[in-house]
């Protein structure tokens, strides 16, 4: 299991407003600050979102190499997949595939894909076998 995931962003206050769109439809509310002259020399500062207690996903200013990553976020419904890919796109990511089934992995694999603004891919997706009770 993944504890965290640094991106590196040309504009971070841009980055910022994007993220906080895009990830408030999946309970991804959760939001801190890292100033790094706290950790060791030369450390960046982060800003960082996250949820349950966990901050998980951390935005850096640097350079970019835009597709090289590729990042999925759980959603817990259809709908939040739905949601999460309307904001996202309203916050000015770039579509990359529609909300909907996505069969060459599973008939219960429902996702959204669109690039940011610095082109990194990210997948907001519902596995339904994930969820269930």
């Amino acid at each position: 299991m993944l504890d965290h995931v640094f991106l590196s962003v040309s504009d971070i206050t841009r980055s910022i407003r994007f993220y906080e769109a895009a990830l408030t439809p999946l309970g991804i509310t959760a939001r801190l600050d890292y100033d790094g002259k706290d950790g060791p020399p030369g450390h960046p500062d982060l800003k960082g979102f996250g949820a349950n207690g966990r901050v998980f996903f951390w935005l850096r200013e640097g350079g970019v190499e835009g597709r090289a990553a590729h990042v999925g976020f759980v959603a817990n419904s259809q709908a939040e997949v739905d949601a999460a890919y309307a904001a996202a796109m309203k916050a000015g990511a770039v579509d990359n595939g529609a909300p909907g089934a996505r069969l060459h992995y599973d008939p219960d694999y429902y996702a959204a894909n669109v690039l940011d603004p610095d082109g990194y891919s990210l997948e907001f997706v519902h596995k339904k076998w994930q969820h269930a009770r």
